[in-house]
């Protein structure tokens, strides 16, 4: 019934339209319709018509010419559609102060004026109202009929006929109009600098040049768009990008909390969700504390914490992030408080920072607090192999660093998933020792955790001493492999 309502609508504007834009009010045009639907006004009241046509109309505003499903490559003209809405007449003299109290009134579109010249009226100008916000039949509310009075303004409502361009259409409804029906539709995407970073599924690589361009048009500022492809570089463990619109270049200049970072987003990993992490674990410290950045990247952990005067010793495998780590730290002013390491991730905890770990312990009247950041999701755990028996002799106070190490689960209980991991590899229990934070969720049934814990006395030093309370074995298991390993080495930190 409904659909032949619209239907019938549709015979009736055809049959009614106007050369001109502007034409006669909307509750006259429908109260036309009982000749055509007499069936239908028998059953129903036109108290329902309101809500019959403001769905038409909330249609024709959010949804481009249909004729754009399946087009790969973007044409804009091919929007382009014309659909009636309603409007006000009003006197220029007035418009600025009425516009403020109708405010909650006026349609609202991407790049479209809502006031327009009055063909029929040099001196008054037609203001486009959103026609899911008015009545069919009371045209406005007894408030709006006030304020129109105030300002001596006829309440009638009439029709204008708009057209709409690719320009007053959002990403999300020209996306939805183009991609196959009922299938998932990205407009999502992450911004990495004048980069749009996006995740593309296979059923939308047919349509990915238009999505990146869509991007770009859509998002002022934004100068290319890319896509990670499922590649990724064994040494270093990038994922290879392919620009999909825009610009090719690669070097992006990210703020984030007052730090700025430059770096290669081809060469090196940066993720912008991480940025909230990255200042809980630097809230951690103060001034003076020593912080070893096992997986320093281009240096999100290692250029805060230095810049709050703590001692840093940042170390990345990767010669691109230590080429613009270094780099970020003479950008930020920080490079006198950094030392920096290019080398294997347990190279350098077995060398300096078992040198300086070694140096800081034994320090008498140490005020200082150390901390070891290991944000390598997909395979930092297994590097908390290292710890068991890394330092010689007697230990020589009872505060030992803390670990913050990160991994990925697909586990239901991901808190209990990560300590138990972590327990294996240290072969030592943290029951009551740690804390396991859910940084995000990377994708259905995958967590990005975090677990911060003080290392253990007996984990830390060769010998067992009686202050450590906790079993040397962990509670539940001695090793247990993490079965998501072979698919998280396709997603290094996330």
């Amino acid at each position: 019934m409904l659909w032949q309502l619209h239907k019938s609508a549709g015979l009736l504007k055809r049959k009614y339209s106007r050369t001109a834009a502007l034409s006669t009010s909307l509750p006259a045009e429908w109260k036309l319709l009982p000749r055509y639907l007499p069936e239908v006004v028998q059953r129903h009241n036109f108290s329902t018509m309101p809500e019959i046509l403001e769905d038409k109309y909330h249609l024709d505003l959010h949804t481009p010419n249909p004729e754009v499903r399946g087009m790969t490559t973007l044409d804009r003209a091919a929007f382009k559609k014309t659909v009636v809405v309603p409007v006000l007449r009003v006197n220029k003299e007035t418009l600025n102060k009425l516009t403020r109290s109708l405010k909650h009134l006026l349609l609202k579109r991407p790049g479209l004026k809502r006031v327009v010249e009055d063909p029929n009226d040099e001196d008054s100008r037609l203001l486009m109202l959103d026609p899911r916000k008015i009545s069919a039949e009371d045209s406005l509310g007894e408030a709006e009929q006030q304020i129109l009075k105030q300002f001596n303004i006829n309440p009638k409502i009439s029709e204008y006929n708009l057209e709409l361009t690719y320009d007053n259409f959002k990403l999300e409804e020209i996306l939805g109009a183009v991609l196959p029906e009922g299938q998932e539709v990205t407009s999502g995407f992450s911004r990495v600098g004048h980069m749009a970073h996006v995740n593309l599924r296979e059923h939308q690589l047919p349509y990915k040049h238009l999505i990146g361009q869509v991007i770009i048009d859509k998002n002022p500022g934004i100068t290319s768009a890319v896509n990670k492809l499922n590649i990724i570089e064994s040494t270093y463990r990038n994922f290879q990008m392919e620009v999909l619109a825009g610009e090719e270049n690669m070097i992006a200049k990210v703020k984030e909390y007052n730090h700025v970072y430059e770096f290669d987003f081809s060469k090196v990993y940066w993720n912008p969700r991480l940025c909230t992490e990255h200042t809980r674990i630097i809230e951690f410290l103060k001034p003076g504390d020593v912080l070893f950045d096992v997986f320093a990247g281009v240096g999100p952990f290692a250029i805060p914490a230095a810049k709050k005067n703590c001692l840093v010793f940042a170390n990345d495998l990767n010669p691109e992030s230590y080429k613009w780590l270094q780099h970020n730290c003479k950008l930020n002013k920080v490079d006198k408080r950094i030392k920096l390491f290019n080398m294997d991730g347990r190279d350098f905890l077995r060398g300096p920072a078992k040198e300086e770990l070694t140096k800081e312990l034994s320090a008498r009247e140490r005020k200082s607090s150390l901390h070891i950041a290991m944000n390598l999701p997909a395979l930092a755990i297994e590097f908390l192999d290292v710890f068991p028996h890394l330092l010689d002799g007697e230990p020589c106070s009872a505060d030992l660093p803390t670990v913050h190490c990160y991994g990925f689960s697909k586990e239901d209980n991901p808190t209990q998933d990560i300590q138990e991991r972590a327990e294996a590899f240290l072969g030592s229990s943290l029951k009551g020792r740690c804390s396991v934070h859910l940084v995000r969720n990377v994708a259905p049934n995958k967590e990005m955790m975090c677990i911060s814990f003080q290392l253990p006395p007996n984990v830390l030093y060769q010998k067992h001493h009686t202050w450590d309370e906790g079993p040397e074995e962990p509670a539940s298991k001695r090793l247990r492999p993490n079965k998501d390993t072979p698919e998280e080495e396709m997603s290094p930190r996330e």
